[in-house]
């Protein structure tokens, strides 16, 4: 009877400790609803959860992803701690050492910078002009980054909190110091999604060699974007 006991308790703690992790990896695919987007990198496979908090961003993305708009676009702007960035249309057949980070499909989307959406390690996020030339802070019709960023201590919260005058909650104090992220950027440019399996394949991508542009040495291509619901 002792035995089977013992069994059960190691059962117990071993379901939830996997439940914990499966919490843990993929938070964002049970809190919030989306759709659901593999993208396809030369470095391996990111799932990607679109949020219905951002209708505008999701559908545009969508579309653009549906039309084969990012199929072969390179990431052309690496930064590691940082992010991953990519979405350029012109950088499909740009030449060695070429500057890229201008193109577009012609047209801006409309900020949904939606608070409690943070920039924690793995959040999707569309890029865009700076304030002085885009205080609406309207998006990049097409350009994105995603999230790698770093641990923070409190002490450093505290003092981005002094120098910036933006108090962090106990939710952003929590993902920050635990996931990682790049908390400076909340509020200032629209989250729209968050890799929910894969997140090694931005670490393998933000490691690699870059010039100095940021651009990769070594082209690394988003091969293919498919929307999976």
């Amino acid at each position: 009877m002792k035995t089977k006991n013992i069994t059960l308790i190691l059962l117990i703690m071993t379901s939830f400790i996997f439940s914990c992790a499966q919490s843990g990896n993929s938070s964002g695919d049970q809190e919030k609803s989306g759709t659901r987007v593999l993208l396809e990198t030369d470095y391996g496979d990111m799932l990607v959860l679109l949020y219905d908090e951002t209708p505008l961003h999701r559908d545009n993305f969508i579309e653009l992803a549906e039309e084969g708009f990012y199929d072969g676009v390179l990431f052309h702007r690496v930064i590691e701690d940082f992010m991953i960035q990519t979405g350029d249309p012109e950088s499909k057949d740009a030449r060695p050492n070429e500057p890229l980070g201008r193109g577009g499909p012609g047209y801006t989307i409309e900020a949904e910078i939606i608070p409690g959406l943070m920039h924690k390690k793995g959040a999707l996020a569309a890029a865009r002009q700076g304030d002085q030339v885009n205080p609406e802070k309207r998006s990049s019709g097409s350009q994105f980054y995603i999230v790698q960023g770093r641990v923070f201590s409190h002490q450093e919260l505290d003092a981005f909190e002094e120098r910036l005058d933006k108090p962090f909650t106990t939710e952003q104090r929590k993902t920050y110091t635990t996931l990682g992220g790049v908390p400076h950027l909340d509020n200032e440019y629209t989250v729209f999604g968050e890799v929910i399996e894969g997140m090694e394949i931005i670490d393998k991508i933000a490691e690699t060699e870059t010039d100095q542009r940021d651009r990769p040495v070594e082209d690394i291509r988003l091969k293919n974007v498919k929307v999976k619901n």
